[in-house]
């Protein structure tokens, strides 16, 4: 069985309040906010929100950042993808319509601001040097990454290339920055599976990895995007990482619709 760090409780109770979901929906309209940005659209005191952001981070939903003296708050889906992916193909229909509002907010289009960064956090039952091999094994990648193998020899300075075998060209290039296994690989992403996207330029893609007890926290920064980028950029992320976790935790691979968009 798939792990939940936090627990599958503590994800509904936040997701419960509505002044807690107004806060994920401010950092969906605009993510990497400090307390004092968010606190400003709130009619409560700074402690009542810094308390709602608390439990919003116990349950996984909202990541944390430095900047100089700020610390800002970024939005983190995955904890919704793990729960959707363990529930909604046996009850599609009557999860679906309870998860419709939340739905709406997660796909609807990103506003044009100064959004350069998502942060996606996940925690997966399995050693560093296990994950780290599922990063980097093309093989192993295929199975929860939509069928899409990784072409490099994983040396700084190295080219890559996404591919798939029902493509009809690559689907991503770029360029190998940094590798430390198994904690820190850093590459370049350059979207090339539709005219939209390459006109998005080249974006970076940060991998970090932390051993907490008998498990790791993964971290996916993708960074570098312009104001406004497209959405298919970094939309896939959730279903990705919940495919890994699966995959590592289990052995199985996911059966969503995006999990299998190239391999029928």
């Amino acid at each position: 069985m798939v792990t939940y760090h936090g627990g599958v409780d503590e994800v509904f109770k936040a997701l419960a309040d509505p002044t807690r979901r107004e806060l994920l929906d401010e950092l969906f309209r605009r993510d990497g906010q400090s307390l004092s940005a968010l606190g400003e659209r709130f009619e409560m005191s700074r402690f009542g929100v810094m308390k709602h952001l608390k439990l919003l981070e116990e349950a996984g939903l909202v990541v944390t950042r430095r900047r100089g003296r700020e610390k800002l708050h970024f939005l983190n889906p995955v904890p919704i993808r793990l729960i959707h992916d363990r529930w909604v193909s046996k009850y599609a229909e009557p999860w679906a319509a309870g998860l419709s509002d939340l739905k709406a907010t997660l796909e609807s289009p990103v506003e044009n601001t100064a959004q350069i960064a998502k942060i996606f956090e996940i925690y997966i039952r399995t050693s560093p040097e296990r994950l780290w091999e599922a990063i980097t094994d093309s093989e192993t990648r295929s199975k929860y990454m939509f069928g899409n193998r990784i072409e490099t020899d994983w040396q700084p300075g190295s080219t890559f290339r996404m591919t798939n075998p029902r493509a009809d060209g690559p689907l991503g290039e770029g360029e190998i920055l940094e590798v430390d296994p198994p904690r820190r690989l850093v590459q370049t992403m350059r979207a090339l599976w539709g005219e939209d996207v390459k006109a998005e330029g080249t974006s970076r893609v940060t991998w970090e990895i932390e051993q907490v007890e008998d498990s790791c926290r993964l971290t996916v920064t993708h960074d570098q995007l312009r104001p406004g980028a497209n959405e298919q950029l970094y939309g896939g992320w959730p279903m990705i990482l919940s495919g890994l976790k699966t995959w590592l935790e289990t052995g199985e691979t996911l059966t969503t619709p995006g999990s299998i968009m190239y391999t029928r």
